[in-house]
C-alpha cells in the first residue's frame, strides 16, 4: 500500500490493524485526501474483492443488501422468486459518505456488520469471509446529512481521521497523479493467510494487569464515576462495555503487527483515541469551548495509570 499511497503511514497502519482485528472502520476526512484509493489499495494488497457504494438521500436498503426478482422457468413456465445479492456481498465494502443516506438505509448495514449475514424474505444469506466495511464521512459539510445513531457507530471498531499531507508528500502526490498516473497495489498475502492472521489475533496474550488497565480506561469515560476532571466536565455520555472489547481486540491486533505475542501499555495507548473517539459524546460545554475529543482522551490517559 505504501508504494501506491504517498504518506498517511499512520492511517495505513490503523486500517490494517482494524482488518486484522476483524472489525470495521469509520474514516473521516475532507474530500480529495485519497480515502477511496486507500480502501481500494487495501483490497488489492490482500487480494480481496472490492465494491464501492456512494450513499445518497435516495438510496434504498435493497440497493445495498439486494432484492428478489421474479424468474420464469422456460421448461415448466413456473415462476419463482430468486434473491439477487446486492453490493454488500463482497469482502471489502466502501460505504462512501454513509451519513448522506437516510436512517432506514444506514440500518440495512447493521446486521451485515454485526452478524456477517443478510436476512431477506425470511432467508438468511451469509456474507463472504473476510467481510470488512469502511465507511467515510465528510466532517465539514453537514447540510442534508443524517448523523449515524450511536448503535451503529458502536459497530465500528476504529474511527480513523485522515489529515492533510505534508508539503513534500503533497508535491510528490501531485507529481505522481499528473504524470504517469497511479499504479495498482500488488497482492502481499492471500485470503488464507489473512484469515489465519485474524484467528491468531485472538490468541495474543494480555495480562490481568493490562486487562484491568483497559477496563479502567473505558469505565473512566463515564462522567458519574470518573476520577478524571476533564471527563466529568466535558463528557455527556461515556463508552459501554463493547468499547472495552474493541480496545483489547485492537491492542492485540497492533501487538501482532509489531511482532509481539502479548499486549503492552503502548498498544493500549495507541488504540485509545481511534477506539473511543466515536464512542464518547462531548457535552454542550465542551462543544461551546471548542475542546477536542483528542484532548479529553489525552487527559484520560494521563489520569489513569497502569498497575
Amino acid at each position: 500500500m505504501g508504494r501506491v499511497i504517498i504518506g498517511q503511514r499512520d492511517v495505513i497502519d490503523l486500517l490494517v490493524t482494524c482488518l486484522l482485528g476483524g472489525g470495521h472502520a469509520l474514516v473521516e476526512g475532507v474530500p480529495g485526501l485519497g480515502k477511496t484509493l486507500l480502501v481500494k489499495s487495501l483490497a488489492q494488497a490482500t487480494d480481496m474483492q472490492f465494491r464501492r457504494v456512494q450513499f445518497t438521500p435516495d438510496l434504498m436498503p435493497s440497493d445495498i443488501v439486494g432484492t428478489e426478482i421474479l424468474e420464469e422457468d422456460q421448461a415448466t413456465r413456473q415462476r419463482v422468486f430468486r434473491f439477487q445479492p446486492g453490493p454488500v456481498f463482497t469482502q471489502v465494502l466502501l460505504a462512501d459518505e454513509i451519513n448522506r443516506a437516510p436512517p432506514k438505509t444506514q440500518s440495512a448495514l447493521l446486521e451485515a456488520m454485526q452478524e456477517r449475514s443478510v436476512t431477506f424474505a425470511g432467508q438468511t444469506h451469509k456474507l463472504p469471509k473476510p467481510f470488512f466495511v469502511l465507511a467515510t464521512q465528510n466532517p465539514i459539510e453537514q447540510a442534508g446529512t443524517y448523523p449515524l445513531p450511536e448503535a451503529q457507530l458502536d459497530r465500528f471498531l476504529l474511527r480513523i481521521d485522515v489529515g492533510y499531507p505534508t508539503e513534500d508528500e503533497e508535491m510528490m502526490m501531485v507529481g505522481a497523479t499528473t504524470h504517469a498516473g497511479l499504479r495498482d497495489a500488488d497482492p502481499a498475502m492471500d485470503l488464507e493467510t489473512l484469515l489465519r492472521l485474524q484467528l491468531l489475533v485472538r490468541d495474543i496474550e494480555i495480562s490481568d494487569a493490562m486487562l484491568r488497565y483497559a477496563t479502567r480506561l473505558v469505565r473512566a469515560t463515564r462522567p458519574a464515576d470518573s476520577p478524571v476532571d476533564a471527563i466529568r466536565k466535558h463528557i455527556g455520555w461515556g463508552a459501554g462495555p463493547r468499547a472495552g472489547q474493541a480496545l483489547v481486540l485492537a491492542s492485540k491486533a497492533r501487538a501482532l503487527m509489531h511482532g509481539r505475542l502479548a499486549v503492552t501499555r503502548d498498544d493500549i495507548k495507541a488504540m485509545l483515541l481511534p477506539v473511543l473517539a466515536h464512542r464518547v459524546l462531548r457535552n454542550f460545554e465542551a462543544e461551546a469551548d471548542g475542546v477536542a475529543i483528542a484532548d479529553i482522551l489525552a487527559a484520560l490517559h494521563a489520569g489513569i495509570r497502569a498497575e
